[in-house]
């Protein structure tokens, strides 16, 4: 058996494409348009990570997801969370869970997909903003 792939549904493509390629760093490796099903589905990894990969679904025609606790959280593990997190910040990604304990982040794609961001290796020392800084939402 070997993992291929997790599926999330999405609303706007576009808007999702920027937040999980420009912001959170992924590249597209496919795409496939269904003219007859009329959806796209478009395959994404973390550069270098391609046997796991996300396939965002998006339905042309408008349908509302409601947010499904059921799903849990796509978890990708990063080389410095506070970079990442700062990075995601300035581009207006609210940061849901910060990474006060160097370790653990929380934010969500414009879906309200969570996504878990992990620090390679060791825990980072604490350091503010972080430390300081409350959770918003949930995750």
């Amino acid at each position: 058996m070997k993992y291929l792939h997790t599926m999330v549904r999405v609303n706007n493509l576009d808007t999702s494409l920027d937040f999980y390629c420009n912001k959170l760093g992924l590249q597209e490796l496919r795409r496939y348009d269904n003219e007859q099903g009329r959806f796209t589905l478009v395959f994404l990894a973390a550069p270098g990570d391609e046997d796991a990969q996300v396939e965002l679904t998006h339905n042309w025609d408008p349908e509302e997801y409601t947010e499904g606790r059921n799903f849990g959280h796509l978890a990708y593990q990063v080389d410095d969370i506070y970079a990442l997190c700062q990075k995601l910040m300035d581009e207006g990604v609210t940061i849901c869970r910060p990474p006060r304990d160097g370790h653990m982040a929380f934010v969500r794609s414009p879906d309200n997909i969570s996504i878990e961001l992990l620090q390679k290796g060791e825990p980072l020392a604490p350091q503010e903003p972080w430390v300081s800084m409350q959770s918003t939402g949930h995750w």
